[in-house]
């Protein structure tokens, strides 16, 4: 059942060009612990999630960013998370600090989007996102992608869309351009 849900959400973030490759993430919380996808694989086709305990040793097929995912699962509240690396929010993160969205879907669901540092795969990015997911349901790491919490993949997935949206909507509008 995980594995058909994890394949749907990848699937949706590959076809909306979300996600290119095998970039990306995905995760779901469990009890003490949480599933998340395989390192390398391709989210359009994941296979079977990897079960990471919330304290302890990591199975060498869990994803990279696992720090990240513990990390959120620790300090906040959120049950699921995406990562993706929309090309409009990665641009976007590379002029602001933060992102305001000027559509009215963006303004109404994320008013203020963060843009945070720190290396894929390290602990400076799993303390930063888990910070920002405390002020907003996204984050985008500075030239690297997005982070989106939810109580589902869904609600994860819809944040996702919603930020590279914002961010296509300001790069229209012409306000990346002007504020370089």
């Amino acid at each position: 059942m995980l594995d058909q849900e994890f394949k749907r959400i990848g699937t949706r973030l590959h076809r909306d060009g979300l996600v290119a490759a095998n970039f990306g993430n995905m995760s779901v919380r469990a009890g003490d612990g949480f599933y998340i996808t395989r390192t390398g694989s391709y989210l359009d086709d994941p296979g079977s999630p990897v079960f990471v305990p919330l304290h302890g040793d990591v199975p060498p097929e869990a994803s990279s960013e696992y720090r990240v995912h513990r990390q959120i699962y620790r300090r906040t509240r959120h049950t699921a998370i995406v990562h993706a690396h929309p090309a409009y929010a990665v641009g976007a993160s590379l002029v602001y600090d933060e992102i305001i969205p000027r559509d009215s879907e963006g303004e109404m669901f994320c008013p203020m989007i963060p843009v945070v540092q720190g290396k894929p795969g390290s602990d400076e990015i799993a303390r930063n996102v888990s910070e920002g997911l405390c002020l907003s349901q996204v984050v985008i790491v500075s030239g690297h992608g997005t982070f989106a919490g939810g109580k589902t993949l869904d609600e994860a997935y819809i944040l996702t869309s919603l930020t590279e949206h914002s961010c296509r909507v300001l790069w229209l509008v012409g306000d990346m351009q002007a504020h370089q």
